[in-house]
């Protein structure tokens, strides 16, 4: 079986583009081939033998997701988007701009045919086993519908890559009554439970990290803000316990105690173990990757993208959704 081509935008984000391709080198491998995209003075002396391919210009963080596809498409982003639109890969990974990386992969990919819009899918790292959170960002404004689609990209991903059987579906709300939430959430809790899914009802964001579902569905807004909450309770509770654990003495010794089972739970709630979110819904397959990614979430990043090629994930989306198309309509 030859190696999945896996394009990297090697000039986006934070660490671009020492860290970039440092992950990019780790996860080469006989099934794995990286292949970079950015300046080739810059990304060709840290390449350590991968494919460099010029891309002239650069996506910056701040910039405008409206500019960026009007000035910017020989940038490495868009040159990366259109190698898997064109063949040349059969992934790509960015941890740029969000918004132009979505604006990247609309122009140069394009949705799959029955999508209404694409939806970010990330991996939360929920105490009772990993939980899909989608969408997290791509869409801050959505209608029931498009929640639907996106609870059927959702299960699509929970089945491919975290190898769930049937997965467990459920929608964010502020209550698990159905009557609860926004005239959104009531519409889509609605259509989600004739939808043939494994439909649990609603959850709330405090069960998000104890495994509230399998997959959970939310609008963008309402997901990115929830996965940035989480994120950063993470970050401060950690930092607060290290604060403690050097305030005296004996709190010094209780830390040498528990260091193993806190860098077990560290561990288990570390963003970088799946590295990036699925930009689902369109044609061609793309990882986006925090910002501040370190080496091994590009890394990781990458792995994910070769298993979702592995997985057919776009073609099990196109699938799932053309089945419902079909479908007659009650």
């Amino acid at each position: 079986m030859s190696p999945v081509r896996v394009a990297v935008d090697a000039m986006g984000g934070d660490h671009a583009p020492g860290e970039i391709v440092a992950g990019a080198l780790e996860a080469a491998s006989a099934d794995v081939q990286p292949v970079l995209f950015g300046r080739r003075a810059e990304v060709s002396p840290l390449a350590g033998g991968l494919e460099v391919i010029h891309a002239p210009d650069v996506v910056e963080m701040d910039e405008k997701p409206s500019d960026a596809a009007r000035d910017k498409r020989s940038s490495s982003m868009f040159a990366a988007c259109r190698a898997v639109a064109e063949g040349e890969a059969e992934a790509v990974v960015s941890a740029g701009n969000t918004g132009a990386m979505l604006a990247a992969g609309l122009l140069e990919l394009r949705r799959l045919p029955d999508v209404h819009r694409p939806a970010i899918a990330v991996v939360l790292p929920a105490l009772g086993g990993p939980s899909v959170l989608i969408d997290s960002g791509a869409n801050a404004e959505a209608r029931p519908e498009h929640l639907l689609q996106f609870a059927h990209m959702g299960a699509v991903f929970a089945e491919e890559i975290l190898e769930l059987s049937r997965p467990e579906v459920a929608l964010l709300s502020i209550g698990e009554e159905p009557e609860k939430g926004t005239r959104l959430v009531r519409e889509a809790h609605r259509l989600l439970a004739e939808s043939g899914l494994n439909f649990r009802g609603n959850v709330e964001s405090r069960d998000l990290l104890a495994h509230a579902a399998d997959v959970v569905v939310c609008d963008g807004f309402t997901g990115n803000v929830a996965l940035k909450l989480m994120e950063g309770t993470i970050k401060s509770t950690f930092r607060a316990l290290r604060e403690e654990i050097a305030a005296s003495l004996r709190a010094k010794l209780g830390g040498l105690l528990i260091r193993p089972a806190a860098r077990g739970v560290r561990r288990r709630l570390d963003p970088d173990t799946y590295g990036g979110a699925y930009l689902l819904g369109l044609r061609g397959l793309v990882v986006i990757a925090h910002g501040n990614s370190s080496r091994t979430a590009i890394t990781n990043a990458i792995t994910l993208a070769a298993r979702g090629v592995r997985g057919r994930v776009v073609d099990r989306v196109a699938e799932r959704l053309g089945e419902r198309v079909a479908a007659p309509q009650r």
